[in-house]
């Protein structure tokens, strides 16, 4: 028999203020932890863009800088085992907490991971087709080149103008199928299609709030990522112990 659809609950704006400030304290709690996973997040980050400067691409960092946040819900589902222990008060056990993770590659949150790295594959994608159509005539070989163009051009400010809509709708997406599908994904036994329309249902529940927090999401990981990303190391786990205190609220426990 297949599992029935979960519940959702409407939040307010003073529910996600809440689980923002849960989410500071349990970052507080495990700092370890929250260091640890946002440091090879950032580390990832700074990987990839050492990367396209060695292969000529630099001109590619700001677009994929951009895009980048779009994969941290998946990045964070090492904090939502942290927080469901500080919750139940379980020990935070190295060893489990992390084979709590690797065995989630046998379960439908692998599934997940493909979702999200698809829907980053199509931002990177729609980038370099955009460029291809506003700047495909222009010459940019660094980032600073591709900076100038892109910010003092009629070309420029079209790509950026289309761009940023395509780049919104895809966030807004993304954002609306992952909101609370991983940590639902990690805590009960359901497949992923069923998660991805449980998120849905609840950003439905609360558009204004939940959108509200999408945006406030957005800014904060770009914000953390300017520094060369290292602030992820705070942003990321802050954000991840969040969101798990949101799909809590979210997504009530089945009596």
């Amino acid at each position: 028999m297949a599992p029935s659809m979960p519940r959702v609950n409407a939040l307010t704006v003073a529910d996600l203020r809440e689980c923002l400030m849960l989410g500071l304290s349990d970052f507080a709690r495990a700092p370890l932890y929250g260091l640890f996973f946002g440091g090879v997040f950032a580390a990832a980050g700074i990987a990839i863009v050492l990367g396209l400067t060695a292969w000529d691409m630099p001109w590619m960092i700001y677009p994929f800088a951009i895009g980048f946040p779009l994969i941290g819900p998946f990045a964070a589902a090492g904090l939502y085992e942290v927080s469901r222990r500080l919750e139940i008060g379980r020990p935070l056990d190295r060893a489990q907490v992390l084979s709590v993770i690797w065995a989630q590659r046998r379960r439908e949150i692998s599934w997940m991971a493909f979702v999200m790295l698809f829907v980053f594959w199509m931002w990177m994608y729609q980038i370099r087709l955009l460029i291809a159509l506003f700047l495909g005539r222009m010459s940019f070989s660094t980032l600073e080149k591709f900076a100038t163009i892109v910010f003092t051009t009629q070309q420029g400010w079209i790509f950026l103008a289309v761009g940023h809509v395509v780049g919104a709708a895809l966030s807004l997406i993304l954002f609306s199928i992952t909101v609370v599908s991983i940590p639902l994904l990690m805590e009960r036994q359901i497949d992923f299609v069923t998660a991805m329309i449980t998120s849905v249902k609840a950003v439905i529940a609360s558009p204004g709030p939940m959108l509200g927090w999408g945006v406030f999401v957005t800014i904060a990981m770009l914000v953390a990522c300017a520094p060369f990303f290292l602030g992820l190391l705070i942003v990321l786990p802050v954000l991840g112990h969040a969101t798990w205190h949101i799909y809590r609220r979210a997504v009530p426990v089945a009596a």
